[in-house]
């Protein structure tokens, strides 16, 4: 059986250390910073630190802009793995928020054309960052244990929307600004003291699912979710993501830990080329479960008694 390679998109925000761990191939894009220089969005802080990076977006929120990979940078990268005699799955962020699901699907046709005998395939994972970053280690993992190349591009695409949100983020405005959330009107802005809960749409898109009256309540709300809609915690890979949201990231892993014991959780940042479109004061965890519903019903409706819940 022929070996493949996992090529990813930048917005998979997976860090080094996770890109070495499971061999995939993360391909860079472009931050431009307020004074208006360009720089490649690596998962790794080197010009600023975590906290210095989310101080100044939330200071010039509209200063800074992110690029994707464009056609040229996918075919290079692809011709450069063909050539190593490996057939190329790429995964790329959802179609509906970014041209980068096109770029690589017609540099697959372009690196094909010159290199008949090639095996390229491009999965829309009608997701963003930790979501989508978690669906690159399953593909690695299903790799791993002998899956081929046709397998593993299957299950991705019946599973994409297995791939679950759950938590919070303080200030909606970078995402509804971005276009990753629905409904954006009617959340706009900083809510004081409300922590809206979030979860993909069916679409990849983030939507509110319900607003939960502090942290308590969100953290009580969330586990109420999750152990309604995980399959198998204690098989699974959890990340919990945060944007400049630490303390509260610990004590989410710590009572997801306590609860469902899942097989390996890991805290991970989001960095540039996901934070720009984010922003500050995410926390949310991602894992595997139930298939999302295509109007959400299901999901808002557990979120709501869980809220009401005493």
């Amino acid at each position: 059986m022929r070996k493949f390679a996992i090529l990813a998109d930048v917005t998979c925000d997976l860090g080094e250390e996770l890109q070495k761990q499971y061999d995939i191939r993360v391909l860079p894009g472009h931050v431009v910073l307020p004074d208006k220089t360009e720089i490649p969005s690596q998962q790794k802080w080197e010009l600023f630190t975590r906290d210095e990076f989310y101080a100044e977006l939330k200071k010039k929120p509209n200063d800074f802009t992110t690029a994707p990979p464009n056609t040229q940078a996918f075919v290079n990268t692809m011709e450069e793995l063909v050539e190593e005699g490996l057939d190329v799955l790429t995964m790329t962020i959802s179609g509906g928020m970014s041209g980068t699901f096109s770029f690589a699907t017609q540099a697959a046709k372009r690196v094909m054309e010159a290199h008949p005998d090639a095996k390229i395939r491009v999965v829309d994972t009608l997701r963003f960052g930790p979501g989508f970053g978690l669906m690159t280690i399953y593909a690695a993992k299903l790799r791993d244990e002998g899956k081929s190349f046709d397998e593993v591009a299957q299950y991705l695409e019946e599973n994409k929307n297995r791939f679950h949100q759950a938590g919070w983020l303080d200030d909606l405005s970078f995402v509804a600004k971005k276009g990753r959330l629905t409904n954006a009107k009617a959340f706009f802005g900083t809510l004081a003291g409300i922590k809206p809960i979030g979860e993909f749409d069916y679409n990849g898109l983030t939507t509110v699912i319900g607003k939960a009256k502090g942290a308590k309540q969100a953290y009580a709300a969330l586990l109420a979710y999750i152990e309604q809609t995980i399959e198998r915690p204690e098989d699974q890979i959890i990340f919990i993501a945060q944007t400049n949201r630490l303390p509260q990231a610990e004590t989410f892993k710590q009572m997801i830990e306590e609860r469902f014991h899942p097989k390996q959780i890991h805290i991970k940042d989001v960095f540039p080329a996901c934070g720009v479109n984010i922003g500050p004061g995410l926390m949310a965890a991602y894992y595997v479960g139930k298939p999302i519903s295509k109007d959400l019903s299901e999901e808002k409706a557990i979120i709501e008694a869980a809220l009401a819940s005493k």
